[in-house]
C-alpha cells in the first residue's frame, strides 16, 4: 500500500509536541513492514530545511478565494528519515521559521492542503491511504469528497488521527470561500456549533478515525471541547491505537545525545554517570532523588500549578530531593518557576525554553519524572522515561493511564487521581520512599526499562486499520 501521512510537525524537521514525534515515526516503521508511507509536511523556514538538500518535483498554483499563491513540493535527496520526505513551499505563508502562533493560521494550512490536493491530482498519483493528523488537514477527507477538482481522488480513502482533540481550527464562514468549490448542500459536512469546524469535518468524513490512545478515544467522548455528541456518533468507525516510541531514537545504549551510555546490565553506574553531569550542571546534589518535568508549560499539562507543587514539597521534604525544570509555554508560569531559583538554591532549577539534548540528558539522569496531566491523549514522555529507567509519576488520564502501573498494583510507576498539589505532593513523597528502598527502587527501573513500547504493534495495528477500507 501507498500512504501519504499529511501533517504540520514530524520530528525532526518541525516539532512542537508528541505529533511531530508520531509523524516522525510511525511511517518509518509501516515502511519496515513493506508498505510504502510517505510525509508532506509545510516547508517552513527553519534549520532543517536549511541544513538537507532537496530535488523540486512539481511547481504550481492555488487558489485561496481570490487570493492566488504559487507552491513548489520539494523532495528530501537521501531518504535518511526512513521515509520520503515532501515538503510544499509556499512563500508569504509558510517561509517563516514557526510552526504555529501566526494570525493567519487558518489560511496557511487550508493553503497547505490545498496544494497538496493540487499535486497529486496535477501528477496523476492515486494513493490507497491519505492519513490526516489533527486538524491542520482534517479538511482533505472533506475536499476529496466533495470538491469539483478532486473527482479522480473520491475513493482514496483517509484516516483521521486525533492527537488532540481540544484544537479543532475553528473559523467563520466569512474564510468559507477559501474551500474550493463543492456543492453547497454538503456545507453541513464542515460545520459544528454555528462555525466552520475542521477537526469536527475530519470526523464526519474520514473513512476512520483514530485516537492516540484507547483511553482517550473514551475520554473525549465525554469531555472533548464540544465535539462530544459527534465523537459518540461516529463511534462505530473509530478506534483508539496506541502510540510507540522510536527505539532507535530512544534508546539509552546508542543515544548519541548522552554523555554516558548504559544498557539495562550496567543502568544503574549509567544512570548515576548521567545524574552527576546534570547536577553538575544545574548546581544539584547527585545523592538526593532527582524529580523532574519536561514539557509545554500549560494547564493541559498540569504546569499551572508546579510552583506550588514544589514549593509545597520542600515545605515538607525539606532539601532531601531535588527538582528540575525543562519547559516553556505560559509566560506567567515561566516567570514563577524562573523566580523559585532564588528561593531553593542548590536543589531546584529550571531551564526555561526547549533543548532535546537536555531532555534525552533528562530522561537519562532523572530518578523521578512528573506528568500530573489533566489532558494527555497518549503521552510519550512516560515511554521515554521507562525506556531509560526514569520512574513516572502520573495522573490516571488518557494515554498515562494505558501505559503507567501503580508500583502499589504489582506495576512499575506512581500514579495519581486528580491534577492537584496535594496528589501530586504526596506522589513525590511516595516517590523518596521508594528511592531509599533501592532493592524495590532498582527493580522498578530494572522492569520499566524492559517494556515494549515500541511503533511495531502499532504500525501493525494502522496497517490492519488501513486494510480494511482498500481492496
Amino acid at each position: 500500500m501507498e500512504i501519504f501521512h499529511l501533517s504540520a510537525e514530524c520530528y525532526p524537521v518541525a516539532k512542537v509536541g508528541g505529533l511531530g514525534d508520531v509523524v516522525g515515526a510511525l511511517p518509518k516503521y509501516i515502511n519496515k513492514l513493506g508498505h510504502s508511507a510517505k510525509v508532506v509536511v509545510p516547508g517552513y523556514d527553519n534549520k532543517f530545511m536549511h541544513e538537507n538538500e532537496f530535488d523540486v518535483v512539481h511547481r504550481g498554483q492555488l487558489k485561496l478565494g481570490w487570493f492566488l499563491f504559487s507552491y513548489t513540493v520539494l523532495r528530501e535527496k537521501t531518504n535518511k528519515l526512513g521515509f520520503e520526505l515532501y515538503q510544499i513551499a509556499i512563500p508569504d505563508l509558510f517561509d517563516r521559521p514557526n510552526v504555529y502562533s501566526y494570525e493567519d493560521d487558518t489560511e496557511r494550512f487550508l493553503a497547505f492542503q490545498i496544494a497538496f490536493l493540487n499535486w497529486i491530482t496535477e501528477t496523476n498519483q492515486r494513493p490507497d491511504v491519505l492519513h490526516c493528523h489533527d486538524h491542520h488537514t482534517a479538511l482533505i477527507p472533506f475536499m476529496v469528497q466533495h470538491c469539483y477538482n478532486y473527482p479522480n481522488l473520491r475513493s482514496v480513502a483517509t484516516v483521521l488521527t486525533i492527537h488532540n482533540g481540544q484544537y479543532q481550527g475553528w473559523f467563520g464562514h466569512d474564510k468559507l470561500h477559501y474551500i474550493p468549490d463543492f456543492d453547497l448542500s454538503k456545507i453541513s459536512y464542515l460545520e459544528w456549533n454555528g462555525t466552520v469546524n475542521p477537526l469536527a469535518s475530519g470526523i464526519k468524513c474520514a473513512w476512520k478515525v483514530t485516537t492516540v490512545s484507547p483511553s482517550y478515544l473514551d475520554e473525549i467522548s465525554n469531555k472533548a471541547n464540544g465535539l462530544e455528541n459527534l465523537l459518540r456518533w461516529e463511534r462505530p468507525k473509530s478506534s483508539g491505537i496506541l502510540n510507540g516510541i522510536d527505539t532507535e531514537v530512544w534508546n539509552p545504549k546508542t543515544d548519541p545525545m548522552l554523555e554516558n551510555h548504559y544498557t539495562l546490565k550496567d543502568f544503574k553506574k549509567g544512570k548515576s554517570k548521567n545524574k552527576q553531569f546534570l547536577c553538575e550542571q544545574f548546581n544539584l546534589d547527585p545523592n538526593k532523588p532527582l524529580f523532574t518535568f519536561i514539557g509545554r508549560l500549560v494547564g493541559e499539562k498540569g504546569a499551572d500549578l508546579l510552583p506550588q507543587v514544589f514549593s509545597s514539597a520542600f515545605y515538607h521534604f525539606g532539601t532531601d530531593i531535588n527538582i528540575l525544570v525543562l519547559g516553556s509555554g505560559d509566560p506567567a508560569v515561566e516567570q514563577e518557576l524562573s523566580s523559585l531559583q532564588n528561593f531553593y538554591h542548590g536543589y531546584y532549577n529550571a531551564y526555561i525554553g526547549y533543548n532535546e539534548k537536555l531532555a534525552h540528558i533528562i530522561y537519562a539522569g532523572a530518578d523521578f519524572l512528573l506528568m500530573p496531566s489533566r489532558v494527555e491523549p497518549c503521552g510519550l514522555n512516560q515511554m521515554y522515561a521507562l525506556r531509560y529507567g526514569t520512574i513516572p509519576i502520573v495522573r490516571r488520564t488518557g494515554g498515562l493511564r494505558d501505559t503507567v502501573l501503580d508500583i502499589g498494583d504489582g506495576g512499575f510507576g506512581i500514579c495519581h487521581n486528580e491534577t492537584s498539589v496535594f496528589d501530586v505532593v504526596h506522589s513525590i513523597g511516595r516517590g523518596i520512599e521508594l528511592f531509599n528502598d533501592s532493592k524495590v527502587f532498582d527493580a522498578a527501573r530494572k522492569t520499566s526499562m524492559q517494556i515494549d513500547h515500541s511503533w511495531d504493534k502499532a504500525a501493525q495495528n494502522y496497517i490492519q486499520l488501513y486494510q480494511s477500507i482498500t481492496p
